[in-house]
């Protein structure tokens, strides 16, 4: 686990002069850094440079009602030092577009399609960004907290005799 003094380090070495570390939160159990969103490849490539060099998984964030409302999370592993790190970012609605680690990280290809396709993040550069989960004339991201819950009613033998007869 980091400390307080190594996750600062980290921070002012992947921060470099662009100031693409926004902020830090150290817990108990985690560790986590967050950075703009244009600078995500430059701080994964220090990182990766620090001994962080396995991307264990990447996930989508709504933070509704919140603004900026979506996130991605990048979970890294340092083998040597038996450590991990959260790198998180957040984008608006109006832009939600954050440049794809794929080329560097390949472990990102699939886990980027995914949060395209259930939170609407764009990856701009992702070789191949087109919806994995959900038909490609799906319209809408079901992981989004404001998507319309609801559904098509699901026929059982139980309920059978007083169904409306939709499926004829």
């Amino acid at each position: 686990m980091l400390d307080v003094e190594e996750l600062e380090r980290l921070s002012t070495v992947v921060g470099g002069s662009d100031s693409a570390v926004l902020g830090t939160t150290l817990t108990s159990c985690r560790a986590e850094l967050q950075v703009r969103p244009g600078s995500i490849v430059d701080v994964l490539e220090r990182l990766r440079g620090e001994g962080y060099n396995m991307l264990m998984s990447l996930h989508g964030v709504d933070y509704f009602p919140e603004e900026p409302r979506l996130g991605v999370a990048y979970e890294l592993l340092s083998f040597e030092h038996q450590r991990r790190l959260s790198v998180k970012l957040r984008v608006s609605l109006d832009t939600p577009n954050v440049p794809s680690v794929t080329p560097t990280w390949p472990t990102a290809n699939f886990h980027e399609r995914e949060v395209y396709d259930m939170f609407g993040v764009v990856f701009d550069g992702h070789p191949d960004l087109r919806r994995i989960l959900m038909p490609e004339d799906y319209i809408g991201h079901p992981q989004r907290r404001d998507f319309p819950i609801g559904g098509e009613p699901v026929l059982f033998t139980g309920n059978e005799d007083g169904n409306p007869g939709w499926w004829k």
